[in-house]
């Protein structure tokens, strides 16, 4: 007499997706069933052996571990295997002329503190000067006033004030700001360096053992907000930066390349507290209005 529901090589993720009780939610069940159902066909395609089995899961194990309140090596893990990037773009996906999103990043670990514009981030004294303009609109070009522009960025050596904080000034290198009534913001900073995500723990294994760089290319955070309007977290990414091809988290879209250009203007040094020659760049961002979400797609 044959048991249907047990176990088997055929019918493993039949038999486990069989086993959700009624009162699952929905979601939830339609989650973990294609989750079980892809998990199980891989494990079948690549013959998974016992030996295969444990150094995954030793690998997991190494992987929460490493976590702790400044370090998310889960996030670094989905980041580096493009699942962070996927999840951003199907959920965010950008209409008509809005500025595109990108990953969140594993820095975002503490508040940014209120600032004037006009204020310098920069409070360590190092790197190459720089002021950042913009305007926050809605689509279409209406001015948005009063939107949060939160900001956060690598310093000159390629390090964000949580990995150094013996060495950093206390929030270092971000700022939250308020637009004016023509949705403008502006800041002075330093260029941003490149830098190699935290690479001491099993992500970085990962990384040697597939044969890749563990760089991300210059860039600053930003997290745009204003009412009646979609929120987006994106990145400024300086154009002649080395990696910017080849981020290790997919993070690049070409819209949010700019290039960072020298100026030599002794005049507007002066006004900018700032020594000459200096950079600037100029970033713009376009919101989407609250209920504008367009729908996932297969």
């Amino acid at each position: 007499m044959s048991r249907s529901g047990l176990f088997s090589e055929d019918r493993s993720a039949e038999v486990v997706v069989e086993s959700f009780g009624e009162g699952t939610d929905p979601r939830l069940r339609e989650i973990l069933s294609s989750l079980v159902t892809h998990l199980h066909a891989f494990v079948k395609e690549v013959q998974l052996t016992d030996e295969e089995w444990r150094t995954g899961v030793d690998f997991l194990t190494a992987t929460g571990q490493s976590c702790n309140d400044v370090r998310q090596e889960f996030i670094l893990l989905s980041d580096v295997l493009g699942v962070s990037m996927l999840v951003e773009t199907i959920n965010h996906r950008a209409l008509d002329d809005a500025t595109e999103q990108t990953v969140l990043g594993p820095f975002h670990m503490v508040e940014s503190p209120d600032r004037v514009l006009g204020a310098n981030i920069a409070l360590d004294g190092g790197g190459e000067q720089c002021v950042v303009t913009g305007q926050v609109t809605g689509q279409g070009g209406k001015p948005v006033a009063d939107a949060t522009v939160d900001v956060w960025q690598a310093n000159a050596d390629g390090f964000y004030d949580v990995q150094q904080p013996d060495i950093q000034p206390h929030r270092n290198l971000r700022g939250l700001f308020r637009t004016d009534a023509d949705g403008r913001f502006w800041f002075r900073t330093i260029v941003p360096r490149f830098y190699p995500i935290p690479d001491d723990g099993p992500v970085g294994t990962l990384l040697e053992r597939t044969g890749r760089h563990p760089n991300r290319p210059a860039h600053m955070h930003f997290i745009v907000a204003a009412e009646g309007y979609q929120p987006v977290t994106t990145h400024l990414f300086v154009d002649d930066s080395p990696y910017i091809d080849s981020d290790v988290v997919f993070g690049v879209k070409e819209s949010l390349v700019r290039q960072f250009a020298a100026v030599d203007d002794p005049d507007r040094a002066k006004e900018l507290g700032f020594d000459n020659p200096f950079r600037a760049v100029h970033f713009d961002v376009t919101l989407s209005q609250d209920g504008d979400r367009t729908v996932a797609s297969a």
